[in-house]
């Protein structure tokens, strides 16, 4: 059970909304072109930008492409946070604090009252 909630936990957290235009693998492949166009010519200290940007789109763009399937962790996760939360003595304040939605919680049949 424990390994199902920190695998839902983590997988929300690393998909949680980040503030700013979501990018799309699109518009990161566009970025890294017009890096590797504008990067032979760069500025020695704006060439360390350029190649730092890089690294950090190309990590971004693994990230999307190694995307978790959600919705399979939050079956898996539904069907157990009831016997987890009372087992562990956990509320529905505090799975809503660490970012569980109330629509997720009412699936796994968690309520506000005890």
């Amino acid at each position: 059970m424990g390994r199902t909630v920190k695998s839902y936990l983590t997988a929300l957290e690393a998909n949680r909304p980040k503030r700013g235009r979501k990018r799309t693998t699109d518009s990161i492949g566009r970025r890294l072109e017009a890096i590797n166009h504008s990067y032979d010519e760069a500025e020695p200290l704006k060439r360390l930008a350029l190649a730092q940007e890089r690294m950090d789109l190309e990590q971004e763009l693994r990230g999307l492409e190694n995307s978790v399937d959600l919705s399979s962790l939050e079956t898996e996760f539904t069907q157990i946070a009831k016997e987890y939360s009372a087992s562990k003595g956990l509320t529905y304040d505090a799975w809503r604090q660490v970012g569980v939605s109330a629509e997720v919680l009412r699936k796994a049949g968690i309520s506000k009252s005890r």
